[in-house]
């Protein structure tokens, strides 16, 4: 067995890990953070059987291809209309929503079910799972008006009465009409519900591939340079929109809590606290509801409006009083005037 030959010394560990490293560069058109996370894999594995493995020796040994870290940009407001507009699967485009409006990561999105909606809230949320998360972590995330409307919209059509038609025994086809059985732990994008736990990884791929048929059809499914695997728009580029749209807006460490990241000082915070900052930023996470914001500019640009003509009338309401205040001063210093001229004649 190749581990106890390692341990026995016929066999280098270091030389195993760096051709294996060589074989990965040369069969497998994958990058080299992937390739580098697999040699280490293995090197895990060699460990958990008692094999010694130095750090040192494994950096000066095994030579592994350095990573490339290529700057990303967050995708626009603009790009993302354009592809829920592209989008002409009704569970692709909530998908997308939802990741676009919550930061989400992918399977996170995929592992809510109906249970773990709530709707009716101002503002709506949702609740994740912490087996699903990254951190390990519970975590409840508010939703746009428009998310809750195009998630109502989905599970509707989800679970409509559809007309089913089908072949008897004898041949005859018969046509009749039935209705999906709604569970309330039923994965909301999961299409067939055949098991009591359904995992939402395999969800993913399925969506994957919509998805980049999706971007194929906008002409903006380009692929990574160094990584033909990758294109250069996935899942993940929503959450970075997220993030830096929160952040621009001057809500750095609440963008950090709302994307799930740990660290941040708005997990120990109140929730009505944190559903007023949400307010302020859900203009800026709705992409349709186009009636909305333009609504929602009309009121504020009349609050804007009512203000300045509050402060114009102050302002000459002001005016006024030093207007009266300098005329009242004029009239006093008369009076002080007169007051010395007569008490300098009555002293003569």
């Amino acid at each position: 067995m190749l581990i106890e030959q390692i341990k026995e010394g016929s066999i280098d560990a270091y030389d195993i890990l760096g051709q294996y490293g060589v074989y990965l560069k040369s069969t497998n058109n994958i990058s080299n953070l992937t390739l580098k996370q697999r040699v280490v894999t293995v090197k895990n594995f060699l460990e958990y059987y008692d094999v010694d493995i130095s750090p040192r020796k494994f950096k000066l040994k095994v030579k592994l291809p350095k990573v490339v870290r290529r700057n990303k940009e967050a995708l626009s407001k603009e790009d993302i209309v354009n592809i829920l507009n592209t989008c002409s699967d009704i569970r692709l485009k909530t998908y997308v929503m939802l990741l676009s409006t919550t930061g989400m990561r992918a399977v996170e999105a995929l592992s809510i079910r109906i249970k773990d909606l709530d709707l009716q809230s101002y503002p709506p949320r949702l609740y994740v799972r912490g087996e699903f998360t990254k951190t390990r972590s519970d975590r409840t995330i508010f939703l746009t008006i428009e998310g809750r409307h195009q998630l109502s919209s989905w599970i509707d059509y989800k679970y409509r009465s559809r007309r089913v038609c089908y072949s008897d025994d004898i041949g005859k086809v018969i046509t009749e009409y039935r209705t999906p059985e709604k569970n309330d732990t039923d994965l909301i994008f999961s299409v067939y519900q055949s098991t009591k736990n359904p995992n939402p990884d395999n969800l993913y791929t399925d969506l994957c591939s919509s998805f980049a048929k999706t971007l194929d059809r906008m002409g903006r499914g380009t692929r990574e340079e160094g990584n033909e695997k990758r294109r250069e728009i996935t899942f993940h580029s929503f959450r970075r929109f997220v993030k830096t749209t929160i952040s621009d807006l001057g809500y750095q460490d609440f963008s950090e809590y709302f994307i799930g990241h740990s660290g941040s000082t708005y997990w120990t915070k109140k929730e009505s606290e944190k559903a007023e900052i949400f307010r302020k930023i859900e203009p800026y996470l709705t992409f349709l509801n186009l009636h909305q914001l333009e609504r929602k500019g009309a009121d504020i640009q009349s609050k804007v409006d009512e203000l300045e003509e509050l402060n114009h009338s102050l302002l000459e309401r002001d005016r006024t009083k030093d207007d009266a205040i300098a005329q009242l001063s004029d009239q006093l210093m008369t009076l002080t005037v007169r007051l010395q001229e007569i008490e300098r004649k009555q002293q003569v």
